[in-house]
């Protein structure tokens, strides 16, 4: 296989029909005059493969971290702003086959959809080729992730890496800012943070930004320790409500 900087799809899913099947989204599908599959089931089998590859990755290369540090760092590689960026370096948006619907309303752009039809890819390749390769196709398009998680993990989004929790949970968290005080020159802001419409805390910072992020962290801690994972810190504490 050439290592000429660029990754060529064909070069890792060799069979058409499967590359095919990988690009197809269920728009395009719906919409065919005849039965067609889409991508949903290769997606699926993608993430998993995606999720484990990481993991490993992760657990290797960081001997030192606990289980939080590990979670918490592949939060921040397997998030949809860095699939999407793996993606668009595949230049997958212009190979994506769409219904008439989502090609109107910019589809090939859609962070959702790309960071979809990557992971569809990655089972694509883990069909075709096993997991060695699907591992090495990953370490390929997710390098610069990869070799950049421990400045991800000193600057991380709180934000995000919520969202993308409450994501593979089919939830999604609100913000709202509750309260400010002090002058205007000292201002402290309060944001109570939702999730599914229902409030779960509050939290407080020198800006709203902060303040939501602080309310991100204190809320994904809160939610892992939940589900059993009592090492869920994800930066230093800060002073909040």
């Amino acid at each position: 296989m050439p290592d000429d900087g660029e990754i060529r799809l064909s070069d890792w899913v060799q069979d058409p029909q499967l590359l095919r099947l990988a690009l197809t989204h269920s728009s395009f599908a719906n919409e065919a005059t005849h039965r067609e599959a889409h991508n949903e089931r290769l997606e699926f089998l993608g993430d998993a493969v995606l999720q484990l590859v990481v993991t490993e990755w992760l657990y290797r290369h960081n001997p030192q971290w606990s289980e939080g540090q590990l979670s918490q760092s592949r939060a921040s590689v397997v998030c949809e702003a860095t699939l999407t960026e793996a993606a668009q370096r595949l230049q997958l948006g212009s190979q994506l086959r769409l219904g008439r619907g989502e090609e109107r309303s910019g589809g090939r752009s859609k962070s959702s959809l790309l960071a979809d039809a990557f992971e569809a890819v990655i089972g694509a390749v883990f069909l075709e080729g096993g997991f060695e390769r699907a591992r090495a196709f990953v370490h390929r398009c997710l390098d610069f992730a990869l070799n950049s998680v421990e400045d991800r993990e000193t600057g991380r989004d709180h934000k995000t890496a919520l969202a993308e929790w409450l994501r593979r949970h089919g939830e999604e968290a609100q913000y709202e800012v509750v309260g400010s005080y002090g002058p205007d020159h000292d201002k402290t802001f309060e944001v109570e943070v939702s999730i599914n419409g229902v409030p779960l805390l509050r939290a407080l910072g020198r800006s709203k930004k902060e303040a939501e992020q602080q309310s991100a962290r204190l809320a994904l801690k809160r939610l892992m320790e939940a589900a059993g994972d009592e090492e869920a810190p994800l930066a230093p504490d800060s002073p909040s409500s």
